[in-house]
């Protein structure tokens, strides 16, 4: 079964504004949060649906790639990108403060227990170049990216050993701190992460000598990624947690892929159809004849027909681009130009002031004479 539309997951229409996506996002996290309905796989599965769909319809930029290609313009999970499922982890560590304190605070998750919010790494972003070809059948590709990992000496924590890390005194191990405050209005109570631990709710007393201390190493990867067919110019594909490791433990950020064209030496992109120039001679626009085009794999032989004017259209259905989502093709537009030569030859030039002043060679739309072409072959052929 498909993803379900994300208007539809949050009740809204494409005109909502952000206010409305946010408001319809709340209510439908706090009707499916965990704390709310424990053990309820199915209310889990719709809790992430629902945060999947409000992370790309609250972003003017996947918004607008939403509109125009639907669920592969934020790259499916058949082809490796995105849509692989949003973690616990990564909802509450960017959408919490929406739940506000409706479950005890920010991130609240387990019996209104408050949680820590989770450190995510940055993303990456990286430039495919395709070609037509790659383009019309979809391609895999290999990336080299420098990035951070998690230091596999340390396990990301940035210690030594398990002795060379200890509880925050400060936050208790909590990793935010409470405060008391008197107003006019009585005691108001305020959270904030500890400023000791910076929210770890550890400290470390010995750092690891192969990231000191910081839980990341620099380093090469080769990421494999499949790229649908149909993209465009400009579109971006994410793939999940191929992005930087986060300092001391947390969730990787994203590999943004923004994908580029080459340009190709004949065929002109026009959204999924392909334009092609062609120019035949004088005589081949009279009489008619039969040329090779070339289409993404390879040429075709197409009739000109007796009589075919410069500027007509041919159209090849279905010799164009798929769509992005895989339903539908483009065509081919093979746009006709009659070839009028700069100079000619004595001989050349005789035959056309012989036409000059005939009737048949003046510009009259309406008229079809089919024995003119039959009395044009003896002087063209």
């Amino acid at each position: 079964m498909g993803k379900r539309d994300y208007y539809e997951v949050l009740g809204v229409s494409k005109e909502a504004t952000k206010e409305e996506i946010k408001k319809a996002y709340r209510k439908q996290a706090l009707k499916f949060h965990p704390d709310k309905n424990p053990g309820d796989k199915k209310s889990e599965e719709n809790f992430k649906e629902a945060a999947a769909a409000y992370e790309v319809l609250s972003n003017e930029e996947k918004k607008a790639r939403y509109d125009r290609y639907g669920h592969a313009g934020m790259g499916g999970s058949a082809n490796g990108f995105g849509g692989q499922g949003m973690t616990m982890d990564d909802i509450f560590s960017s959408f919490g403060d929406i739940f506000g304190d409706a479950f005890g605070g920010f991130g609240a998750f387990g019996g209104g227990r408050r949680g820590r919010r989770v450190n995510k790494g940055s993303n990456l972003r990286v430039k495919v170049k395709l070609n037509l070809q790659e383009i019309a059948a979809g391609a895999e590709k290999k990336i080299k990216v420098n990035k951070y990992d998690t230091c596999s000496s340390c396990q990301g924590t940035g210690a030594a050993d398990s002795s060379g890390l200890s509880g925050c005194s400060t936050c208790y191990g909590s990793g935010h701190v409470t405060r008391l405050t008197n107003t006019m209005l009585g005691q108001m109570q305020t959270s904030s992460v500890c400023p000791s631990c910076g929210g770890e709710g550890k400290t470390i007393t010995k750092k690891c000598t192969a990231c000191y201390g910081e839980g990341i190493i620099q380093k090469e990867e080769i990421i494999k990624i499949n790229i649908p067919a149909g993209v465009g110019k400009g579109m971006q594909l994410t793939v999940g947690g191929k992005g930087n490791a986060p300092r001391r433990g947390g969730v990787n950020g994203d590999l943004l892929v923004v994908i580029d064209e080459e340009e190709h030496p004949e065929l002109i992109r026009e959204g999924n159809d392909l334009i092609y120039n062609l120019f035949i001679s004088i005589p081949d626009a009279i009489l008619g004849t039969h040329v090779e085009v070339p289409t993404v794999y390879n040429n075709v032989k197409i009739k000109i027909e007796p009589g075919t004017q410069s500027g007509k259209i041919l159209r090849l259905r279905g010799k164009g681009l798929p769509e992005v989502n895989g339903y539908g093709r483009g065509d081919l537009l093979v746009n006709v130009n009659v070839w009028i030569p700069k100079s000619m030859n004595k001989d050349e030039l005789k035959i056309f002031e012989k036409f000059k002043d005939s009737e048949s060679f003046t510009p009259n739309p309406d008229k079809n004479d089919k024995g003119f072409f039959d009395r044009m072959r003896g002087y063209f052929e």
